[in-house]
C-alpha cells in the first residue's frame, strides 16, 4: 500500500499537498497581541489579565448576551458607581457587570441591573454543594447595598455568582425602603415577564446557551448529589428523571396547545407551600411519563426532597429545550452524562474531538444504517445526528444561522425518523443503555434504540436486547460501523462459545514461522482475547461488502511486533480496505477520559467476496494509497488546560469570528475576538477530505 497523509509536526505530506494553514482561522495584524496570562473580554474585545473572577464574569457576559438577549454594547465592565456606607461615607465601588437600558447612554440614570461576580470556588472534592439564599446572605449583602444606592431607585435587578451559585435578586422600593425579593431567574432583555420560571407557554420560555445549559444540569445534579447525600450515579438518575418530565411537558403542552406544568412561580420555592405544590406537579408529570415511555417501570420513583425538587425546577423551567439548538443539548448532556456514569469494564468514554474526527471521515449519510455496539454514553450516536443536521443546514444555506423554532421542529422530526430507521447503539451496561436512550430523547424528541446485550456474543447472550436486535440489525446489514470498544490488559473474553464465532478470523493461535519470519496459525485453540481484538472481526461481519468501519484501538494492535497483533493485522488487510489511520496523542484520553494510553483512529472498508477473490488469485493484495496522519496537539493538556496556537515569539495567534444568535425573530451577530485552540484534528479532518477528492474510496464505489 501507498501511503499518504498529514504529519501534525511540519504539515507536509508525500504526493499530496496539504497545507495545514488553510484551515487556520484568520489572525489579526502583528500590532494585535495578546501576552501570557491574558484572555479577550468578549463585552470590550480587548485583552484583559486571567484571573479566576475574570473567567466567572466571562461566562456570564456570555449567557447575558445569548439566553436574555442583552447586547455587549448595552453592558459595561467595572462601572464605577457611588454607595454611602455606615456613617454617612461615600465612597466608590465598581460593578463588575453594569446593563443599562438597551441602546441608551451608559449613564447612572440609564444603569438597569447590576452583576456581582466572584471566582469559582476551590473544592477538593468532585461535586461543590450548592448554597440556599440563606446561607449565602452575607455575600449576598454586598449586591443589596449596590442595588439599594439611593442614586439608582430604577434598578430593579441584581444577580451574584460564582460560576457555581447563582442568585437573583429583584428589588422592590416601599415606604421602608428597599425590599429584596429572591427570584430563581431574570426576564429577558425588554423586561416582558417578570420571571420565565412561570407557568405559561412555550413562547414565554428562553432558548438555552451552551455553557449556561452546561451550568444549569450541572447544578441540579451538584445540587442532589450535594445537599441530598446520594451517590452522583443516584444523583444523575434523579436529575434525569426531572429532565425527562421537562421534555414531555414541553411536547404535551405544543402537542395540546395547553398551559406548561414543570413550572415555579417566582415565590414558590422560597416557601413551603409553594415547594409543595411544585412537587405535586411533577409526581403527576411523572406519572404519565413512567405511562408514556417504556424507558421508565414503576420501580422509578422521584424520591428527592421538596428543596430539592424546587430547585431544579427554578433551573430547568426557564428553558425551552424543544426550541434550544440540538447540539446545544447534546453538549450539555454530554458534559453531565460522562463524569456520572463511568463503568469499570474498560469504559473510557471518547474524547468528543476523536468522535467528530471520526464521524468526518465515514461521513453517514440520512439513507444510511449506523450502528455503535459498545455505545457507552451515546457520543458516536450524537455525534451522526450532529453531523447529518449540519449536512441539511448547509444544503438550506443556514448552517452559520440558529434554527428559527418551525426550522427546529422539522430538523426534530427529520432527526427522529432517521433515528427510527437508521441509528442503533449497544452496551453491556444497563445504565448506559438508559442513558443513551434518554440522549437521543432530548436530540430527536424520542428514546432512540439501544439495546440492552453483549455484542461479541450477539445474536446468542443473555441479556434482553439481543432477540430485537437481531430483527433491526443482523450481521450483515450495517452500513457504517463506528465504535471505541472497551480495551484494557485485564479484561479478557474468555468464554468458548464466544470464541467459537471467531475462528476463522482473529481467535486462532498466530505464531511465528521459525523458518520464514513470518505469522502461520497453529493447530491449538486459543483460550482467551482482549475484547479489542474480537471486535474488529465483529464489526467486518456487522457491515454490509462497502460497508464503513471506525475503530478506537490501542496503538499495540498496530505497531506490537509479536505474532499475535501482526497476525490481525494480516486478517485485517485481507478482508479490509484501509481507508485512515489517525494516530492520537496521548492528552486525547488523559484530558477526558484520565486513561494514560496511544490510541489510533482507524477506519476501514469491508472488502467484497469478490475483491478477496481476485486478490487471491493474483497472488498479491491490491496497492492503493492510504491516508495517514499523526495528530500531536488536540486543543488540551495533560490537565484539560487549553492549548493556544502561538507565533515564533511565543505570542497568542488571536483569530476573529462571528457569534450569531437568535433573540425572539432577529437575528444578531456579534465580532468576536478569541485564542486560536491548538487541535490538528480538525486540520486532519479536513485533510483527508482534499486527499479524499485526489484519491477516491478503494474498492466497491459508494
Amino acid at each position: 500500500m501507498e501511503q499518504l497523509g498529514f504529519d501534525a509536526a511540519d504539515g507536509e505530506q508525500s504526493q499530496e499537498s496539504v497545507q495545514p494553514g488553510t484551515a487556520t482561522p484568520q489572525t489579526l495584524n502583528a500590532t494585535t497581541s495578546l501576552g501570557d496570562g491574558e484572555l479577550i473580554d468578549i463585552i470590550t474585545n480587548s485583552p484583559v489579565k486571567d484571573t479566576p473572577k475574570e473567567q466567572v464574569r466571562q461566562w456570564v457576559a456570555r449567557a447575558l448576551w445569548h439566553e436574555y438577549g442583552i447586547r455587549f454594547a448595552d453592558m459595561e465592565r467595572d462601572f464605577p458607581l457611588a454607595v454611602h456606607s455606615e456613617g454617612g461615607r461615600r465612597r466608590t465601588k465598581k460593578l463588575d457587570i453594569a446593563i443599562f437600558e438597551p441602546g441608551a447612554e451608559h449613564t447612572l440614570k440609564n444603569l438597569h441591573r447590576v452583576v456581582v461576580c466572584k471566582p469559582e470556588p476551590k473544592s477538593g472534592r468532585a461535586v461543590t454543594k450548592i448554597r440556599t439564599f440563606e446561607q449565602a446572605n452575607k455575600d449576598l449583602e454586598e449586591l443589596k447595598e449596590l442595588m439599594g444606592s439611593e442614586e439608582m431607585p430604577q434598578v430593579h435587578y441584581g444577580l451574584w455568582t460564582n460560576g457555581l451559585d447563582l442568585f437573583f435578586l429583584r428589588k422592590e422600593v416601599t415606604r421602608m425602603g428597599a425590599q429584596f425579593e429572591p427570584r430563581s431567574d431574570w426576564p429577558m432583555a425588554d423586561d416582558s415577564a417578570l420571571s420565565r420560571s412561570v407557568a405559561g407557554t412555550l413562547a414565554t420560555l428562553r432558548r438555552g446557551e451552551a455553557g449556561k445549559l452546561k451550568t444549569a444540569f450541572r447544578r441540579c445534579h451538584n445540587y442532589v448529589h450535594g445537599n441530598e447525600g446520594m451517590p452522583k450515579d443516584a444523583a444523575f438518575w434523579q436529575f434525569l428523571y426531572l429532565l425527562f418530565c421537562k421534555m414531555h411537558d414541553e411536547r404535551t403542552s405544543r402537542a395540546s396547545r395547553t398551559s406548561l406544568r414543570l413550572f415555579a412561580h417566582p415565590d414558590e420555592p422560597f416557601t413551603a407551600e409553594g415547594r409543595k405544590r411544585i412537587r405535586e406537579r411533577v409526581l403527576e408529570l411523572f406519572d404519565e411519563v413512567k405511562q408514556t415511555y417504556s424507558l421508565f417501570t414503576v420501580r422509578d420513583e422521584i424520591s428527592l426532597s421538596d428543596h430539592a425538587l424546587a430547585f431544579i425546577v427554578g433551573e430547568l423551567a426557564p428553558y425551552n429545550l424543544s426550541g434550544t439548538d440540538i447540539d446545544v443539548k447534546g453538549l450539555a448532556y454530554q458534559e453531565l452524562v460522562g463524569t456520572n456514569l463511568r463503568g469499570d469494564r474498560g469504559q473510557y468514554f471518547t474524547p468528543q474531538g476523536a468522535v467528530n474526527l471520526m464521524v468526518s471521515i465515514l461521513n453517514p449519510q440520512e439513507h444510511e444504517t449506523v450502528l455503535d455496539p459498545a455505545c457507552g454514553t451515546g457520543g458516536f450516536l450524537r455525534a451522526t445526528l450532529q453531523h447529518l443536521l449540519k449536512q441539511w443546514k448547509e444544503a438550506e444555506g443556514t448552517a452559520k444561522l440558529p434554527d428559527d423554532l418551525d426550522a427546529l421542529v422539522e430538523h426534530q422530526t427529520r432527526l427522529r425518523e432517521y433515528a427510527d430507521r437508521h441509528l442503533f447503539g449497544a452496551d453491556f451496561d444497563p445504565f448506559l443503555v438508559r442513558a443513551t436512550r434518554m440522549s437521543t430523547m432530548l436530540m430527536t424528541g424520542a428514546p432512540g434504540k439501544v439495546f440492552h446485550m453483549d455484542s461479541l456474543a450477539f445474536p446468542h447472550g443473555h441479556l434482553s436486547g439481543a432477540a430485537e436486535a437481531e430483527r433491526e440489525i443482523p450481521l450483515g446489514s450495517v452500513d457504517v460501523f463506528m465504535s471505541n470498544p472497551p480495551f484494557g490488559t485485564d479484561i479478557k473474553i474468555e468464554e468458548i462459545e464466544t470464541l467459537d464465532m471467531y475462528r476463522a478470523g482473529v481467535a486462532r493461535s498466530f505464531v511465528r514461522d521459525k523458518t520464514s519470519g513470518g505469522v502461520i496459525v497453529a493447530d491449538r485453540p486459543v483460550t482467551a482475547l482482549a475484547p479489542e481484538q474480537l471486535f474488529i472481526e465483529r464489526s467486518v461481519q456487522w457491515v454490509k461488502e462497502g460497508g464503513r468501519i471506525g475503530l478506537v484501538l490501542p496503538n499495540g494492535i498496530l505497531s506490537n511486533p509479536g505474532p499475535v497483533d501482526e497476525g490481525i493485522r494480516e486478517w485485517i488487510l485481507e478482508n479490509c480496505w484501509v481507508l485512515a489511520s489517525i494516530e492520537l496523542p496521548v492528552e486525547t484520553f488523559i484530558a477526558d477520559a484520565n486513561v494514560n494510553i496511544l490510541t489510533t483512529v482507524l477506519c476501514l472498508k469491508k472488502k467484497t467476496q469478490d475483491e478477496i477473490n481476485t486478490e487471491a488469485l493474483n497472488g498479491r493484495p491490491t496497492d492503493y494509497p492510504v491516508f495517514m496522519a499523526v495528530a500531536e496537539k488536540v486543543g488540551k493538556d495533560r490537565r484539560g488546560k487549553a492549548v493556544h496556537k502561538r507565533r515564533p515569539d511565543g505570542e497568542v495567534i488571536l483569530e476573529t469570528i462571528e457569534e450569531v444568535e437568535r433573540v425572539g425573530d432577529e437575528i444578531r451577530t456579534v465580532p468576536r475576538i478569541r485564542e486560536a485552540v491548538d487541535d490538528d484534528l480538525p486540520l486532519i479532518a479536513e485533510a483527508y477530505q482534499r486527499f479524499r477528492a485526489v484519491h477516491p474510496e478503494p474498492g466497491l464505489p459508494r
